[in-house]
């Protein structure tokens, strides 16, 4: 019961001072949370916007559905797609992923 009584103690001495301990753990929380997750992924955003946007007739791209084509037509917001054959999708800019199959089969 003795250590009970010092344990409670010893945590109500601490709770008193850390104030700013605390908010010190808290912003580097953050800054690590911002460093390894929120930084890559706006790199990342960034790089799919750029490639969207820089889209020409003959490009290899991939739907968010797991479409595979060619780039046959662009508009403002939508692209037609060469599927196989005369087989011809449109669909959303925001919907497309670079085809990365080429470049992986040469390695």
């Amino acid at each position: 019961m003795k250590l009970l009584t010092v344990i409670l103690q010893a945590n109500a001495n601490a709770q008193a001072g850390g104030g700013a301990g605390f908010w010190i753990m808290m912003i580097l929380i953050f800054v690590v949370m911002w460093l390894f997750m929120i930084r890559p992924q706006r790199k990342q955003q960034k790089e799919m916007e750029k490639f969207r946007n820089e889209l020409k007739k003959g490009d290899k791209v991939v739907t968010a559905g797991g479409i595979y084509g060619t780039v046959a037509e662009i508009d403002e917001k939508t692209v037609l797609i060469k599927v196989d054959g005369e087989v011809k999708l449109r669909v959303d800019k925001s919907s497309l992923g670079r085809d990365f199959s080429d470049t992986q089969a040469s390695k």
